[in-house]
């Protein structure tokens, strides 16, 4: 590992950031010409448990512009006992309780290790996290039947003093009282009317002052009738499991040819009316659990006929009638999650069904607040079970892995100016003079609300380079990432991580510059880039502007001669990058042919909020090879590692799949591994079962898990995705003498796609 890996690792693990460029350009006309933005993946509250406690307020710089936390990059003076902000050379004053302070005595923040510090502040919560259930009665009785236990099961995981409700619904939509014992009580809502806050709070008799201002009284669920709705957990909790077990299937008849009625939108403006007008700008997650597209009401998302098919990629490119819904009912939904985040509440999605549910439209409920998205087949599934579980686990010190109306905010120093962020939030439209004029994502401000945290949401950020001062060349660059969220344990916590980066004009210190390229940050911030426009744009523009990207790339930073392809070299720290953008062309991030709406939904969302090595499994996925020439092996995601006495592990993040090669197939149906005198095959045939219970166990949500053998139907999960260096098409081997399999593709392999790649950059005429 090179010294600038080292240093990449340490900055991952010590600050849960890694930028693009570790040396920062200067030069705004250059910088543009390197191609890859100037950015970073981070991780806002990365579990780090050798954090030290520090309860106290941090110490703000007093310019009003600036306002950054003290760090250990600031200059001390102990004798006057003043800091120099190193974002903006202010000049502080310590307070009086920072009097004995000594190069000897430094206070957490100043100590240089404390790069990332976190604060645990003296006000509380002004109330405990709201979990809200949106239930789904549309869905056979041995769905809703496993529903309703996990429901249950859940109530012993959440956090005790946490409130708690219920909204069911189907033709029409039913708000649970908790408070009556003895006899269910519900208010019934229209399915097909859209409900405003303040509708549902004179429906409800909800008026007068919000739950959260009572909270100071130390009776928050007394507020003004709220408490019939939503309860503590613990003091709810008989009353909740008797309503969950004595739910049924929606009773409305539904005709063999047509769709239930099902109200999702309605349940929704229910659910966000409630928590509107009861519990504002608190940490609540309302969490929706739907067997089946939206089929009457505000965010329609098909019809109820059977005969009409729900839309598809192709529909939605043409604009044709299956495709009726879908502007009003994104409009809708997005609307209705933009309420939803500014009120610091998010949406967990749990869509599980055989056909799609509507997830294109309804992803911004989850994109745009923070929340889940979960997609399965059924909720009588250990996919479903285990991975609603892992919402509630909780970390090394036992405490809950969530975070609750959290606001993020980014300081840089004058070398640069924020464009945006890509992530799950929304801008809080904080102006001034570090806003940069061309927005990337999420831009316009400096400061966004992420409704939703947990120790995993990782958002990529991208700078511009201001017009630097002349003589800038030795300067370092500053940037402060401040989140402020709510804690589990109700308290508030500011997490503060300030790191630096040398700078460089690129056109006196190129080459320091290009040694400090983070290639698997820059595929990542690149890729997040691609997803973006291809929302907006058709799929071919998308894959064109990739590769002119990295043809430019390739043309700034190679060695070359001009119009002689095979002197083409890229640096060692470059030499990934092109097989990244490979594999994301053929994605399903960019691919959307044999991907439904819902599932390209579904997968961009997660790639939008995983960090740099969860996003790296996503583009190119790992193989690994079991066999009995030695341990397991890393192998090229190439069609060449396919053996027949090989055992592959492939690793998609959304998928795990084991594939046994033909003669290992062979050998387990014969049943060699049950005989003793073949303990080693068996343990052949286990090695690479633990090692995928061992991902599965930690991954969320959990991956599907595919068992397959060489030549049966499931193995196109592993063909779809290596690099088909032999086809139909060509014998041509690639990385061993032999061996392999075909793949039955017109795609371009690797080694093809690398020849073109190099005649175009060291062509003259591009």
């Amino acid at each position: 590992m090179s010294a600038y890996q080292a240093f990449i690792q340490a900055a991952e693990d010590v600050d849960g950031v890694r930028f693009a460029w570790n040396v920062i350009p200067t030069n705004r006309i250059e910088a543009t010409r390197m191609v890859v933005p100037v950015g970073c993946v981070y991780t806002p509250i990365k579990e780090r448990p050798d954090l030290p406690p520090v309860c106290y307020e941090p110490m703000e710089c007093s310019r009003p512009t600036c306002r950054a936390i003290l760090n250990p990059f600031c200059t001390v003076d102990f004798q006057s006992k003043l800091w120099v902000c190193c974002f903006c050379a202010q000049r502080n004053q310590f307070p009086i309780q920072y009097k004995d302070i000594s190069e000897a005595n430094l206070p957490a923040e100043l100590i240089p290790n404390f790069s990332t510090i976190e604060y645990t502040l003296q006000r509380q919560a002004t109330v405990p996290p709201v979990f809200l259930f949106v239930v789904d009665l549309c869905i056979d009785d041995e769905d809703l039947q496993a529903l309703k236990e996990t429901l249950v099961m859940s109530l012993s995981l959440l956090p005790p003093n946490a409130l708690v409700g219920l909204i069911t619904y189907g033709t029409t939509v039913q708000l649970h009282e908790l408070s009556c014992e003895g006899c269910s009580k519900s208010y019934v809502f229209r399915g097909t009317k859209e409900f405003t806050s303040k509708a549902v709070q004179e429906l409800l008799g909800l008026g007068g002052q919000p739950a959260g201002a009572q909270a100071r009284k130390d009776a928050p669920q007394q507020a003004f009738g709220a408490s019939r709705f939503l309860q503590p957990v613990q003091q709810c909790d008989m009353t909740l499991t008797d309503i969950i077990d004595e739910l049924q299937k929606d009773p409305w008849p539904v005709a063999g040819d047509r769709r239930p009625l099902r109200s999702t939108g309605s349940a929704l403006s229910v659910a966000v009316g409630l928590l509107e007008g009861t519990y504002p700008n608190t940490g609540s997650r309302i969490m929706l659990f739907m067997g089946g597209p939206c089929t009457q009401g505000p965010g329609m998302v098909t019809s109820p006929e059977l005969k009409d098919t729900i839309r598809s990629h192709h529909d939605m490119d043409k604009d044709n009638s299956s495709a009726r819904f879908v502007k009003k009912a994104v409009k809708y939904y997005e609307a209705l999650a933009r309420r939803i985040a500014s009120n610091g509440h998010s949406v967990d999605i749990y869509s599980c069904a055989f056909d799609q549910t509507g997830l294109h439209e309804l992803k911004f409920l989850s994109t745009l607040t923070g929340g889940y998205i979960v997609m399965g087949d059924s909720f009588n599934t250990s996919l479903f079970k285990q991975t609603f579980q892992r919402v509630f686990s909780k970390d090394q010190k036992g405490e809950y892995n969530m975070g609750f109306n959290a606001t993020l905010e980014i300081r840089v120093s004058p070398l640069l100016k924020v464009s945006g962020i890509m992530g799950p939030c929304i801008s809080l439209n904080k102006k001034g003079p570090s806003v940069a004029e061309v927005e990337v994502g999420v831009g316009g401000t400096t400061a966004w609300k992420l409704a939703t945290i947990d120790n995993t949401t990782t958002i990529a950020a991208y700078f511009e380079v201001a017009q630097a001062a002349q003589g800038s060349a030795a300067q370092r660059a500053f940037f402060q990432f401040v989140t402020y969220y709510q804690h589990p344990s109700g308290q508030m916590h500011l997490r503060v991580t300030t790191v630096t980066r040398n700078a460089a004009d690129p056109l006196v210190n190129l080459p320091s510059i290009t040694a400090g390229m983070d290639q698997e940050a820059s595929a990542v911030l690149m890729a997040r880039l691609a997803v973006s426009r291809a929302e907006t744009d058709p799929g071919p523009d998308v894959l064109r502007w990739l590769d002119r990207t990295l043809i430019r790339l390739c043309q700034k930073f190679g060695d070359y001669r001009k119009d002689d392809p095979s002197s083409f070299r890229l640096p060692a720290h470059f030499e990934l990058y092109p097989q990244f953008m490979f594999h994301l062309r053929r994605s399903q991030f960019l691919q959307v042919f044999n991907n439904s709406p819902d599932e390209t939904a579904y997968y961009r969302d997660k790639l939008n909020r995983e960090d740099t090595q969860n996003s790296l499994v996503m583009i190119q996925p790992t193989l690994t090879a079991y066999s009995f020439n030695g341990p397991p092996t890393p192998v090229l995601l190439d069609s060449s590692s396919i053996a027949p006495d090989r055992i592959l592990l492939l690793d998609t993040f959304f998928h795990i799949l084991l594939f046994h090669g033909e003669t290992i197939s062979s050998w387990r149906q014969q049943k060699f591994h049950e005989q003793p005198q073949y303990e080693n095959f068996r343990q052949l045939l286990q090695a690479p079962r633990d090692d995928a219970q061992d991902i599965m166990q930690t991954r969320f949500p959990m991956p599907r898990y595919i068992d397959c053998d060489q030549g049966g139907s499931q193995a196109r999960f592993l063909l779809s995705k290596v690099n088909p260096s032999q086809t139909h098409n060509n014998t041509f081997a690639y990385g061993q003498e032999g061996g392999g399999a075909l793949v039955l593709t017109d795609d371009v392999s690797l080694q093809v796609f690398m020849e073109h790649l190099k005649k175009l950059a060291v062509s003259s005429a591009t």
